[in-house]
């Protein structure tokens, strides 16, 4: 069933610039500068569009740091986050909160933003495939990494076909997201 609701549509731009911290775990080839989030080191008003994947729940201080992302973006401009709900610890000792979707709305509006959008991107069948593909995986070792790259393979198209097939006929879809979309606006 489709509604009648209008898509938004953010203009692309070529550029893209890299922020990380210093020992970030996941590599530094797409880092231009190092700070922290909750202190960027750039002007107000800086860029057209923010980009911010799975990072608050590793933040001391999300408010802190939206209100910075608030600041250096244009106005105008938007910013564009995931954010998860239910996730397993993670990137530890550096994993702190999890976020509904009443939590993401109050920081962000707190902050000075407009909520363009704030959706769910899975429901419960993909979030409990997800967390089980990520328990299975450290049992992969020798041979039997086969039948669970098999397994996941498996987990993935089914779980996948329920959460769409529930995201049709169950009101209570989002209440079981692993991350939610937030689209907003300066």
């Amino acid at each position: 069933m489709r509604s009648g609701r209008k898509k938004t549509v953010i203009p692309l731009n070529a550029d893209y610039f890299g922020v990380d911290t210093i020992g970030c775990p996941h590599g530094n080839s797409a880092i231009d500068t190092y700070c922290l989030a909750d202190a960027l080191s750039f002007l107000d008003a800086t860029f057209d569009t923010i980009f911010c994947s799975g990072v608050l729940e590793h933040l001391e201080t999300p408010q802190k740091a939206i209100e910075e992302s608030y600041r250096v973006l244009n106005p105008g401009g938007y910013a564009i986050y995931t954010i998860p709900l239910f996730w397993h610890i993670h990137e530890e000792p550096r994993d702190f909160y999890r976020y509904t979707k009443y939590g993401i709305r109050y920081l962000f509006e707190k902050a000075g933003y407009e909520i363009i959008e704030l959706k769910p991107l899975s429901g419960f069948w993909v979030t409990f495939g997800s967390e089980l593909n990520y328990y299975f995986q450290p049992l992969g070792k020798g041979l039997i990494r086969y039948a669970i790259k098999a397994l996941t393979a498996i987990i993935n198209t089914i779980f996948l076909f329920l959460d769409i097939v529930d995201r049709r006929i169950n009101p209570r879809f989002d209440k079981w997201t692993w991350m939610y979309l937030i689209i907003a606006r300066k």
